[in-house]
């Protein structure tokens, strides 16, 4: 099992590297994260729904995902609720409180699924989530040390030396945990690692004679990796492309691993915008999916976007509604159920002529057919609560088998969609930008990307997979 001093050190990039270089060998491997929380997720081979990482953990594992990878995931709808997923379907929304008792029932399922692959693989190489050192949730935990003694696991702890503090990070995450949970810990690894490691040398001596532990390997930072992000938006810096592409940067993005393909594209600027950052001039502003729609729609209201898009729209913009950026660019959004929040109705964009009714159950699908804008592809999937409905559907945006999938606008300045992942295939985002006015366009192509990434964090952690043998058993 993999834990980490802190979320983002590392855990997610280094299972999938340890599952690359264990598939590569030809072993049966298969990634498992007992419970995440995430608003990027994935669609299941199974007709579930997992984090993306792990979907990713998958791909490095040359396996289709599959809900038992991440039997538990959390979806934040506000700062003290989640829509709670077991096996890959809803069972509830939860505040904070509740969902703590409930973690008795959720180990249950954890530890199905465990088993399952357990049986399955020849290895299952875990992630823990966040930091084993979070004191106020040590009782009834699922994610780290919780299952690791309930599995007897043993445990690498992650650390990153990008931001700053890495002994005391390790050190004071051992001075959190039980005797039982620090002999569990059987070495380190310090991740993003640049400079001369002569210097750090000293560094890992003291660290070794304070705690008796090893440090099984010092990672190196790698520049430019095109991997799926498990959930906060990656800084990046602005591409020179001439074609600005707009996101509003909504309180509950779900899903902004759509634009991941946009963001390696040469000839694109995409510029992501928060709370309090005037919104610049755009050639296509996207307005990506949601986990809550209503109370992201308005936001959005209230921090100027609905006159901005009018303006943009009046003087020749594209629109691109993704999701449940889909659903806020029609005349009302509606949530008898309270699906979301408290029942009612809300004002949407008006840009699009579609009425949105949000549902008890959520599709999820992947999909496949062709643009009905231009003669190419589409591949993606879908993630949503709600139907929509209206005049605009009569002019959809893609065919997708046996139905038709999104709305354009009259004018075809607006198209909203619910397919996720629909700039991933080269064409498919060819004839997006051609729509948007882009003309000239060499796309690149994200799974090859997503690939040569993946053998890159394999190739540097071959160190690691070494030092793991050595250890006595």
């Amino acid at each position: 099992m993999v834990q980490g001093t802190t979320s983002d050190a590392g855990k997610s990039t280094l299972v999938a590297a340890l599952c690359r270089l264990l598939a590569r060998e030809g072993s049966k491997v298969a990634p498992f994260k007992p419970q995440n929380m995430a608003l990027n997720s994935a669609v299941t081979s199974d007709g579930g729904e997992i984090g993306r990482a792990q979907a990713l953990q998958a791909l490095a594992a040359g396996l289709a995902p599959h809900t038992d990878m991440n039997p538990v995931l959390l979806k934040p709808s506000s700062d003290t609720e989640a829509q709670v997923i077991i096996h890959g379907k809803v069972r509830a929304d939860m505040n904070a409180r509740d969902y703590h008792q409930y973690k008795t029932v959720a180990m249950g399922a954890v530890l199905q699924s465990y088993r399952r692959l357990s049986d399955t693989y020849d290895a299952v190489i875990v992630e823990g989530a966040g930091s084993p050192a979070e004191i106020n949730l040590r009782e009834r935990d699922i994610a780290n040390m919780g299952f690791a003694e309930a599995v007897d696991c043993p445990v690498i702890l992650v650390a990153d030396i990008d931001r700053g503090g890495v002994f005391a990070h390790i050190v004071g995450t051992l001075a959190c945990l039980s005797e039982s949970e620090r002999r569990r810990i059987v070495g380190f690894v310090i991740n993003r690692f640049r400079g001369d490691i002569g210097l750090l040398e000293p560094g890992l001596q003291w660290l070794e004679a304070q705690t008796g532990k090893p440090v099984l390997a010092v990672l190196p930072y790698l520049h430019g990796l095109q991997l799926d992000a498990e959930d906060a938006i990656q800084p990046g810096q602005h591409r020179k492309g001439t074609f600005r592409i707009v996101v509003p940067v909504v309180p509950h993005i779900s899903n902004h691993t759509d634009f991941d393909a946009l963001r390696a594209q040469p000839e694109v600027d995409v510029h992501f915008i928060g709370p309090g950052r005037p919104i610049p001039p755009a050639d296509l502003i996207i307005l990506p999916g949601s986990k809550n729609t209503r109370a992201d729609l308005s936001w959005l209201i209230a921090h100027g976007w609905r006159d901005a898009l009018k303006k943009h729209v009046r003087y020749g913009g594209k629109v691109l509604g993704i999701c449940g950026g889909y659903q806020m660019l029609g005349q009302t959004v509606s949530d008898p159920h309270g699906v979301e929040g408290a029942p009612g109705v809300s004002q949407a964009l008006g840009l699009l002529d579609i009425d949105t009714v949000l549902t008890t159950e959520k599709t999820l699908a992947h999909a496949s057919g062709r643009c009905a804008f231009a003669d190419a592809e589409v591949v993606g999937y879908e993630i949503h609560m709600g139907i929509s409905h209206g005049g605009a559907t009569a002019r959809p945006a893609f065919l997708l088998g046996s139905h038709a999938d999104g709305a354009r606008s009259a004018d075809d300045q607006v198209m909203g969609t619910y397919l996720h992942g629909l700039f991933d295939l080269p064409q498919t985002m060819t004839a997006l930008l051609r729509w948007a006015g882009l003309a000239e366009l060499a796309p690149v192509d994200l799974a090859e990307l997503r690939e040569q990434s993946i053998d890159r964090i394999a190739d540097a952690a071959l160190p690691l997979l070494d030092a793991l043998r050595s250890l006595p058993r």
